[in-house]
């Protein structure tokens, strides 16, 4: 029993999976029982199926590894029903039993695997082909493993909600919640990157800011609503000039920002940062309909520059005043604002 216990320490103080820590359990509930077969079980309530997840087999009795099989009809299932831990004479008590039959099982053992809520999850079990009679020591050690299964994998689907939650929250902390686009923050991230790679390889970084022009009156005439559907199909036509190397953020009410890769060259930089902002205002120039209302509206006002050895502030600064540029050219050509 000393000995037992100490492998059992042992097991407990370095499994890091549901597999490392049962399989020596199944090996002791072997010795401690003296049943050729132990194995744990899954239930699958909802399909009515019990699935054989880990087994050890030391004799001619033979569970397969991923056995599935009918929940109806198992011997789990009646061991549950009929509170029963242990059945040294399974031909006389179960002699309706299929399975049993063709397996040719004598002796069963089984204990439930409960979820954190009571509901059962699957087994621990053992089985022989001889009438054995378990003692004291065999009960206990399958109780007690058993529980140690059932915490061990509530742990792990803890860490498994907890892993899901973050990655939630990460991806909540940088997204844009209308438009689902990638935020200031993420943005600013990732212009770090480029821009830190630029200064390593001499590359340029391509960084646009975009304006919807007009849109607070938008806001104003058509509602919010209209005006959250300008922006996110506004995103959508954005999204759609962008490489996969590239970033398209919502970084305000009504703006969006763009950070991408450059060539190396400084004529080719200009001018790639030339063709996206016309392609920029030329995408999102057109008919929308915002609601019952079809709008035709002139797209943005976009900025793009190619830049390198700046901070993230200094180049969407450059990128800002390019865009305040662009802007007011278009408001020169409307006639808003004198030449």
């Amino acid at each position: 029993m000393e000995d037992m216990l100490e492998s059992l320490s042992a097991t407990l103080a370095t499994a890091n999976s549901l597999e490392a820590l049962t399989r020596p359990l199944l090996e002791m509930l072997e010795v401690v029982t003296g049943l050729e077969s132990t194995y744990l079980t899954s239930i699958d309530q909802e399909n009515a199926v019990q699935s054989i997840t880990i087994a050890r087999n030391s004799g001619e009795l033979l569970i397969p590894e991923g056995l599935t099989v009918p929940w109806s009809d198992t011997l789990c299932k009646r061991c549950l029903e009929q509170g029963r831990r242990v059945v040294s004479n399974v031909s006389e008590v179960w002699g309706d039993s299929g399975a049993a039959a063709a397996l040719g099982i004598e002796t069963y053992a089984s204990a439930p695997i409960c979820g954190s809520n009571g509901a059962v999850i699957g087994t621990l079990c053992a089985a022989g082909k001889d009438s054995k009679t378990l003692g004291p020591r065999a009960r206990s050690a399958l109780n007690l493993f058993s529980k140690l299964i059932a915490q061990h994998i509530e742990r792990e689907r803890l860490v498994e909600e907890l892993r899901r939650s973050n990655e939630y929250l990460t991806k909540f902390s940088l997204t844009d919640s209308l438009t689902e686009l990638p935020n200031r923050r993420a943005l600013h991230d990732e212009l770090g990157r480029l821009l830190a790679r630029a200064a390593r390889d001499g590359s340029y970084v391509l960084v646009g800011m975009f304006d919807l022009d007009g849109f607070k009156q938008i806001n104003d005439q058509f509602g919010h609503l209209s005006g959250d559907q300008l922006l996110e199909q506004c995103a959508g036509r954005l999204a759609g000039i962008v490489r996969d190397t590239d970033m398209l953020a919502r970084v305000g009410g009504d703006e969006f920002a763009f950070v991408g890769p450059a060539p190396a060259d400084e004529e080719e930089a200009n001018c790639a940062a030339a063709v996206l902002a016309v392609r920029a205002a030329e995408v999102t120039a057109g008919s929308y309909l915002l609601r019952d209302t079809r709008l035709t509206y002139p797209g943005v006002s976009a900025g793009v520059v190619a830049v390198r050895f700046l901070s993230v502030d200094q180049a969407l600064a450059l990128a800002d005043a390019a865009m305040y540029r662009a802007k007011r050219e278009r408001q020169r050509a409307k006639g808003d604002l004198p030449h």
